[in-house]
């Protein structure tokens, strides 16, 4: 499990981002269990994520309206397979608008660098 904690700050919002191996729901909502497992996680306003399996597909917003298929778009264009990446948000007290999905994708890009690097 990699996480890249602090990486966005606006308003008031946090953002960090972590990211592991996954091949299915189960290993998707035990990587969860396991993240959440750290009190700051379990906290968080929403664990958004999303996951390209070679049996396809798997997203959750966690609240977030729309924002794991901006993770999972991000995947298939990176053809990123049997990883999850999970965008976790602790809300600031003021709507952030359209610059959350701005906020999503450039965590999973810092994921994506982190990662490659």
């Amino acid at each position: 499990m990699q996480i890249l904690e602090n990486i966005i700050k606006d308003r008031g919002s946090r953002y960090a981002v972590s990211g592991g191996p996954c091949q299915s729901p189960e290993e998707a909502a035990a990587f969860l269990k396991d993240l959440k497992r750290r009190k700051k996680f379990a906290k968080a306003t929403h664990n958004t994520w999303a996951c390209l399996t070679d049996d396809g597909a798997l997203k959750n917003d966690d609240g977030e309206s729309g924002a794991g298929m901006v993770i999972l778009r991000m995947l298939e264009r990176e053809d990123l397979r049997n990883t999850i990446v999970v965008v976790t948000r602790w809300y600031g007290g003021k709507h952030l608008g359209g610059d959350r999905f701005r906020h999503v994708q450039e965590a999973v890009r810092m994921y994506l660098e982190a990662r490659d690097a």
